[in-house]
């Protein structure tokens, strides 16, 4: 096996434990309530970040406070999982009822600084809708964040080109209104059913 062999395979594997702790974290929890993503409440910390927004500002939790986040890592260049999801969670966020739209945001990070400028981000992010905020970092920050919702990602070696993909979690992460973690959505979860747990999640209390 060569050394670039064993570093993706290592990523690999790294990305696989995290997900299986994620899996167990979300089978742990009892809840009365019947969502429909993996409910897990105080199983994760509160949202917490200080990145660089799309538009270059420097930004915290606070700047969408009192509203629902999604927390997704990925990266401009993903040819699949995060153009996906992305679609997933906006057509989701236009399911909702007009008031509860403008309550809820997605928080898109990259985690590809080196080519994910603020400016490819808001191109991006834009594309798939308005109420998706693209955020990155410096790698320090992102490992930092990503190691707080417990999983991780990888570069793979560049081609002969200059391009590589990255490897990262499919995971979205739903904040309520007070920044407490509450739902892990998965891959498989279709935009009707997560549009009822956002909706649930805007009616509590």
């Amino acid at each position: 096996m060569t050394a670039a062999s064993l570093r993706r395979y290592t990523r690999s594997l790294w990305l696989t434990v995290a997900m299986a702790a994620l899996v167990i974290l979300a089978g742990c929890s009892d809840s009365s309530q019947n969502w429909n993503g993996k409910d897990i409440s105080g199983l994760m910390p509160d949202l917490e970040f200080q990145l660089v927004n799309d538009e270059g500002k420097p930004v915290s939790q606070e700047k969408s406070a009192g509203q629902i986040r999604l927390l997704f890592f990925g990266f401009t260049s993903c040819p699949d999982v995060c153009p996906t999801t992305l679609q997933k969670v906006s057509q989701a966020t236009r399911g909702l009822p007009d008031p509860i739209q403008e309550d809820v945001q997605t928080l898109f990070v990259s985690v590809d600084p080196k080519r994910d400028t603020p400016e490819r981000l808001q191109e991006y992010v834009r594309f798939f809708g308005d109420r998706i905020e693209g955020l990155t970092g410096t790698e320090p920050q992102l490992r930092e964040l990503a190691k707080r919702y417990r999983t991780t990602f990888g570069y793979d070696e560049p081609d002969a080109e200059g391009n590589y993909n990255v490897s990262h979690s499919s995971a979205v992460y739903v904040f309520d209104r007070d920044g407490a973690a509450r739902l892990l959505i998965r891959p498989d979860t279709s935009a009707s059913k997560i549009s009822e747990d956002l909706q649930l999640l805007a009616t509590e209390g």
